[in-house]
């Protein structure tokens, strides 16, 4: 049984809300999952209207949870592996 750590789409049109969760690969995205280990807001927000400073997105992840799944063989969508590269997680993918 594979088991992959990926986003599962929730929010409305034109306003994307992730849910990064652990699921069977061959099970659809929001189907029930086995665990929700963390959150993904790709839509950046600003603190106050009037600042110039970079928008901010918000990231929630359980870190704990997220080694232990890939310590016993979970596999990282393309997605949440950059995600997981950015912050560290996980090695980053050595380019051919």
């Amino acid at each position: 049984m594979v088991v992959r750590i990926r986003l599962a789409r929730h929010g409305v049109r034109n306003r994307p809300f992730y849910h990064i969760v652990v699921c069977n690969a061959w099970k659809a995205p929001r189907a029930k999952p086995l665990e929700t280990i963390g959150t993904f807001d790709p839509i950046p927000k600003k603190e106050d209207p009037k600042d110039i400073i970079p928008r901010i997105k918000d990231i929630e992840l359980n870190v704990h949870r997220f080694k232990y799944w890939v310590s016993v063989g979970a596999q990282p969508s393309d997605t949440v592996r950059s995600l997981a590269e950015k912050f560290q997680l996980l090695p980053k993918k050595p380019t051919p």
